[in-house]
C-alpha cells in the first residue's frame, strides 16, 4: 500500500486535496496537513485495539474513581461529574520493539474529544482524491460516516433541542483546532459558544443568540482547564462559574480529563503499554536513566516533558507524586517520503454513550513527524508530516 501511493503521488493531487480541506471554512485550518495517509494492516490494528480494551477493563472496574481520586487538582474540580467519559482518545506511537519489529506503544491518553467531526470531513476529501481502495477504512468496528456521526449526536445532544447544546471553548475563534469546532457545527448543528459569553442566572447557564437568550442545557466541553490558569484575569474570573453548581450536563464532564489521563498510565500492565510509575513510588532510581522520559502529570502539548533524563532532572523535581517515570519507547522511521522518513503517531478515538456497559472503537487521526517529538512545532519546515489519517486494512 505505501509503494502503491508513494508511485501514485503528485503536487498536483496533494495541492487539490488540501484545497478542498480548505475550502469548507477558509483560513480555520491551521495545522500543517500531511501529504499521506497511515495503512495499517489487520494484525498492527488489532494489537492497538487490544491494548485499549485492557484499558478500558481498567476504566469500567467498580473502583475506578476511587482510584482516580487524586487526579484532579483540586482547584479545578468541577462538580456534577457524571460516571462515564462520554470520548476517550487513545495515542500510539509505531515503535520497534527489541527485534526490530514493529509494534505499537502507547504513549498517552485522555477523557476528552479531540478532531471528532473534522476527521468525518477528511476522510472524505482524503478517499476521494487518493482513490483509497475498498478494503480500507478510516472507520472502526464497521462504522460509517452516517452511523459514526448518528452515535456522535446521541452522545453530545442526546435528546435536546441542538440550540440548547452548545460547543464550550475559551475564545474558540482564535483556536488551531477551530476547523473542527466548525465541522461540529455543521454536522450537530450546535452553536459554539466562547466561554466570555456564557450568561448565569441562579443556577442555570444562558448564551446569547441574535440577542435573545438561550438556556444552556448540555455543554460539549472543549475547555482544557489547564488552559484556562493560563488565561487573563478577566476570563479566569469568568471560568469561576464553571465550578459551581449548575444545572447543566456535560459530554465529557471537565474531571474525566484528569482521570483518564497520565495518571491512569501507572495502573496500566499490557505488553503494547510502556513501563510506568510515578516518580514519588520509586525507592531507586534505574540505572539506565537514558531509557526512560519523565513527564509531568498536569500539562498539555508535550509541555515539561524531558526525554533525555539525568539524575540532575529528578532532583529538580520538588512534587514527585505530580510526575510520572516513563520507559522510553523507540518510534520507527516507519512512513517512506521522497526523502526520510517520517515518524507516525495514531490516535483512536472512543465514544461511550449513557447506558452502554463500555466505550466503543470509531474512528482515528494521525501525525507524522521527522523531528525529535511529534507535533506541530517540532516539524517546522519539514514535508511528509503534519496531521492525517490512518486507513485500516478491513
Amino acid at each position: 500500500m505505501r509503494d502503491w501511493f508513494n508511485s501514485n503521488f503528485t503536487e498536483e493531487k496533494y495541492k487539490a486535496y488540501l484545497e478542498e480541506l480548505n475550502a469548507l471554512h477558509p483560513g480555520a485550518l491551521e495545522f500543517r496537513v500531511a501529504e499521506t495517509p497511515i495503512f495499517v494492516e489487520k494484525a498492527f490494528t488489532q494489537k492497538m485495539i487490544s491494548a485499549c480494551e485492557s484499558i478500558v477493563d481498567v476504566i469500567v472496574q467498580y473502583n475506578f474513581k476511587a482510584l482516580t481520586a487524586h487526579a484532579i487538582p483540586p482547584d479545578i474540580k468541577v462538580p456534577g461529574e457524571n460516571n462515564i467519559s462520554h470520548f476517550i482518545a487513545f495515542d500510539f506511537g509505531i515503535c520497534e520493539n527489541a527485534d526490530g519489529e514493529l509494534e505499537p506503544q502507547l504513549i498517552e491518553m485522555q477523557g476528552f474529544p479531540t478532531l471528532f467531526a473534522f476527521q468525518v470531513f477528511q476522510t472524505e476529501v482524503a478517499t476521494r482524491h487518493f482513490n483509497i481502495p475498498d478494503n480500507y477504512d478510516s472507520y472502526l468496528n464497521g462504522f460509517t460516516k452516517e452511523t459514526y456521526l448518528q452515535l456522535l449526536k446521541d452522545i453530545i445532544v442526546a435528546d435536546h433541542d441542538p440550540e440548547n447544546v452548545i460547543l464550550l471553548e475559551i475564545l474558540p475563534h482564535k483556536q488551531k483546532t477551530r476547523i473542527d469546532f466548525y465541522c461540529t457545527e455543521d454536522y450537530l448543528h450546535i452553536p459554539i459558544v466562547c466561554l466570555t459569553e456564557l450568561v448565569k442566572e441562579g443556577t442555570q447557564l444562558f448564551y446569547l443568540k441574535d440577542g435573545k437568550k438561550m438556556q444552556v442545557k448540555r455543554i460539549y466541553n472543549r475547555i482544557i482547564f489547564d488552559d484556562l490558569q493560563q488565561q487573563s484575569p478577566e476570563i479566569q474570573e469568568k471560568g469561576k462559574i464553571l465550578f459551581e453548581a449548575l444545572d447543566v450536563e456535560w459530554a465529557p464532564h471537565p474531571n474525566w480529563f484528569y482521570r483518564i489521563s497520565k495518571f491512569t498510565l501507572p495502573y496500566l500492565h499490557h505488553p503494547y503499554i510502556p513501563e510506568t510509575r510515578f516518580l514519588s513510588d520509586i525507592k531507586v532510581l534505574p540505572a539506565d536513566l537514558e531509557n526512560y522520559v519523565l513527564k509531568p502529570l498536569f500539562s498539555f502539548a508535550g509541555q515539561g516533558v524531558v526525554i533525555d533524563v539525568t539524575k540532575a532532572d529528578i532532583d529538580k523535581v520538588t512534587d514527585p507524586h505530580n510526575w510520572i517515570l516513563q520507559r522510553k519507547v523507540k518510534y520507527a522511521d516507519v512512513i517512506k517520503t521522497p526523502d526520510i522518513p517520517s515518524k507516525a503517531e495514531i490516535r483512536i478515538f472512543y465514544f461511550w454513550k449513557d447506558g452502554e456497559a463500555r466505550p466503543v472503537a470509531t474512528q482515528n487521526l494521525a501525525r507524522l513527524s521527522k523531528g525529535k517529538m511529534i507535533g506541530v512545532r517540532y516539524n517546522k519546515d519539514k514535508d511528509w508530516v503534519g496531521g492525517t489519517l490512518v486507513y485500516f486494512e478491513k
